[in-house]
């Protein structure tokens, strides 16, 4: 592995399906014991979420947020024992935390009590002031931004995620998004709703963060053992008071994760892991990486995944 430098990324709100994570649990009883830890500490039913639905009660934020993070984590676990080691870490928006673990700043333990807490605050800012996500694609960042100024402060409407150069997420109340989504289409882009029940990353849930910020207080946050980019600044921070701050701020900040995956190739990455369900990340990233650069993608979320990667790396 002396060649590569591999950046583990770790999926987020969106990448959740029925049956994710049951290769690991069917077949490793680390796995099973770690589920059995989140279960205890988020007192919610994850394995049945997770492996059984409905997709109803695993897509509510309090229990979807300890739910991916558990599966993120199970496959982290695998990876680890694997013998693959990171160079760098990054996690897309909820995926942060299971990135904050894989980096040493957060104990298994206490990363589940974060997302099960803020899962619980996403869900209370959500029912109190309701509001939905939209992928608009086809625009640049300006040209969303520029959309975006012409509304009034009230309207409540703001970029969520840059993802891609040309995939934006905003966030606010529907009836804006529904404006947003017409004008989107003047201009040559297309506007998708996503099923995700709260605004996320917007002023909307900003009530979540001074509740947030107490809980955090209380939890021991340790300087990482390797880098780590944020969501919040796109750069690395080792104070774990800096740390702190930036994650309470994360909840209603915007996610930069074009920036973080630009940034990773110019510190020379050459390998990608995404670890988690689905292949979200994986599909953002080949968008974003120059097809010159020779990185190498792979995502891992079951043991057949996990195999092919092990080989990739072992033959080059």
């Amino acid at each position: 592995m002396q060649g590569h430098k591999i950046a583990v990324l770790f999926p987020g709100q969106g990448s959740q399906f029925i049956g994710m994570g049951r290769e690991f649990l069917e077949s490793d009883a680390e796995a099973d014991k770690l589920m059995d830890l989140a279960e205890s500490i988020s007192s919610a039913p994850l394995r049945k979420l997770c492996l059984e639905g409905p997709m109803e009660e695993l897509t509510r934020a309090i229990h979807l947020q300890p739910a991916l993070t558990a599966i993120n984590l199970i496959c982290w676990q695998a990876v680890r024992k694997a013998g693959i080691q990171a160079d760098y870490f990054a996690g897309h928006s909820l995926g942060e935390y299971s990135a904050l673990c894989g980096a040493g700043i957060l104990t298994v333990e206490d990363t589940m009590k974060l997302v099960s807490e803020r899962g619980g605050l996403s869900e209370r800012e959500g029912r109190e002031n309701p509001g939905g996500m939209q992928a608009v694609l086809g625009l640049t960042l300006e040209e969303v931004e520029d959309i975006l100024a012409a509304f009034p402060e009230g309207d409540m409407v703001s970029v969520a995620n840059h993802n891609t150069e040309t995939q934006i997420v905003i966030s606010g109340y529907h009836d804006t998004l529904a404006k947003v989504d017409a004008i989107v289409s003047e201009k040559g882009g297309k506007a998708i709703p996503l099923n995700i029940a709260v605004a996320n990353h917007s002023p909307l849930v900003a009530g979540a963060i001074p509740d947030f910020e107490k809980i955090m207080a209380e939890t021991p946050f340790s300087p990482p053992g390797k880098p780590i980019l944020f969501n919040v600044t796109a750069a690395e921070e080792t104070d774990p008071t800096a740390i702190r701050s930036i994650m309470s701020r994360q909840i209603a900040s915007r996610v930069r994760w074009f920036d973080i995956i630009n940034s990773l190739v110019a510190r020379g990455v050459n390998m990608f892991v995404e670890v988690g369900p689905k292949k979200v990340l994986t599909g953002l990233t080949k968008k974003i990486v120059p097809k010159s650069s020779g990185c190498k993608l792979f995502q891992v979320d079951t043991p057949e995944n996990l195999a092919k990667c092990l080989n990739a790396i072992r033959a080059d």
